[in-house]
């Protein structure tokens, strides 16, 4: 198996500094919604300024460079024992090169490692085998402070008035965009799992994050409380970064899943304006990133 350390290390790279396009094009249009001169607007204006700042000098968007996350899908024959000790020496050399800020700490000592590894959770690690010939890696920097105002719900929840259907699916979103506030780093973009259990939900509600911002889904019943849900949050006033305004969210993305009869879980992942996601795909010799 090829040594792809060298293509991580460019990987979190492109992720740490380079928005992806459908972001920055959602922040401009939020830009455009905004009063002149409002304190929402040059917000926006700092947001987008850092933005060009940071893709041009190749340094991170934001000083909290996040928990790495990588999705793994992988064909028949690669070694994941592998491709994890790549992953995770690629983590340790894009941290030397300043890509990435020291973020693993120990929960009972306090002990920072300095170079972003902890034990096996830290960074995350998901494998998926599939069919054909192509390794595709998707990453995701996700910061602290979007991720300290995610939520999960069991419904029914009796302080919102939710009941266990998708008109209580919006009551509780809306809860956790209305006390999240400014904290999260507005404009966010939500992702949302229905059902589950506690831990699977909170996985697929960020899984749902790698989706392209505009994009409806094939559920048209989802689909149509995505769009309410955008539209919704946007009404509540927050704005960027909580300086009020017409923008709160810049998308929200909706996932079902089975669940046991007695369990009604919805798992909300806040994602903050610095929406920091890539692909790279690898098939034989050829490295590509998206």
């Amino acid at each position: 198996m090829q040594d792809l350390t060298e293509a991580l290390v460019e990987l979190i790279r492109r992720t740490s500094s380079d928005l992806p396009a459908d972001v920055e094009d959602a922040l401009k249009q939020a830009r455009e919604r905004e009063a002149d001169g409002s304190a929402a607007q040059g917000a926006l204006d700092t947001i987008l300024e850092n933005v060009v700042m940071a893709r041009r000098d190749s340094t991170p968007i934001c000083q909290d460079t996040g928990t790495p996350i990588f999705y793994v899908h992988y064909p028949p024959g690669w070694s994941t024992r592998e491709l994890k000790d790549q992953i995770r020496a690629a983590i340790a050399e894009a941290t030397r090169r300043t890509y990435l800020r020291p973020n693993a700490v120990d929960s009972v000592s306090g002990k920072n490692s300095g170079n972003n590894l902890g034990d096996e959770a830290f960074p995350t690690i998901h494998f998926d085998e599939i069919e054909g010939h192509e390794l595709s890696i998707d990453l995701m920097l996700k910061g602290g402070g979007c991720e300290n105002v995610g939520a999960q719900y069991a419904l029914p929840d009796s302080r919102v008035g939710a009941g266990r259907d998708l008109e209580g699916v919006r009551k509780v979103v809306l809860d956790a965009v209305h006390n999240a506030q400014g904290k999260g780093c507005a404009p966010g973009v939500l992702g949302v799992a229905i059902g589950g259990d506690r831990g699977s939900s909170y996985a697929r509600s960020k899984e749902t994050l790698f989706q392209p911002l505009g994009e409806s889904q094939g559920d048209p019943e989802l689909a149509q409380l995505e769009t309410r849900l955008t539209k919704e949050c946007n009404q509540l006033g927050i704005g960027p970064m909580g300086f009020g305004g017409e923008t709160t969210v810049l998308d929200v993305k909706i996932e079902s899943m089975h669940r046991l009869p007695a369990s009604f879980f919805v798992s909300v992942s806040y994602m903050c304006w610095a929406h920091r996601r890539h692909r790279m795909t690898v098939q034989g010799d050829e490295v590509h990133y998206q």
